[in-house]
């Protein structure tokens, strides 16, 4: 029987990939690392964007569309989008059924997420990679959650 394979969010484990070149290393996961069965993704690198970059926001259009914008302006939504779908294909490709993303991120966030006017306030929504997998039946957890996921 082969073990499940999950995908984490690369900055949870040290690596300086977060928008301010920093990490939200979680040490009650670093159990985790040595198991073998996780693989450290970043949607936004993948996605095509340089750390550290501008810090980027989701923003509900008038027409109810999403667009992930930088905090000058800048359109991010097509990095955002092709930085998900990778993680959708690595998912697939790996038969994975658990995440462990970064809270709050405009990517990986899951159930909640900043309002878009980057003035730190929460509300409810997910990121566009963590959007992508759950409606792809992968389960999403976070570092404040993971535990209640029976990971390895």
């Amino acid at each position: 029987m082969s073990k499940e394979i999950y995908l984490i969010s690369a900055c949870l484990l040290g690596i300086n990939c977060r928008y301010n070149g920093t990490s939200s290393r979680i040490l009650e996961l670093e159990r985790l690392i040595g198991s073998g069965r996780l693989i450290p993704i970043c949607p936004e690198v993948l996605g095509g964007l340089d750390t550290p970059r501008e810090p980027c926001e989701i923003i509900t259009q008038t027409n109810g569309s999403l667009k992930v914008m930088s905090q000058r302006g800048l359109d991010c939504t097509s990095e955002f989008q092709n930085g998900a779908q990778k993680v959708l294909e690595m998912a697939k490709v790996y038969h994975v059924k658990k995440v462990i993303l970064k809270a709050n991120s405009p990517s990986c966030g899951s159930g909640h997420i900043y309002d878009g006017t980057f003035s730190r306030k929460l509300i409810e929504g997910d990121g566009l990679t963590s959007k992508l997998l759950l409606e792809n039946d992968i389960e999403v957890y976070n570092e404040t959650n993971w535990g209640s996921g029976e990971f390895i």
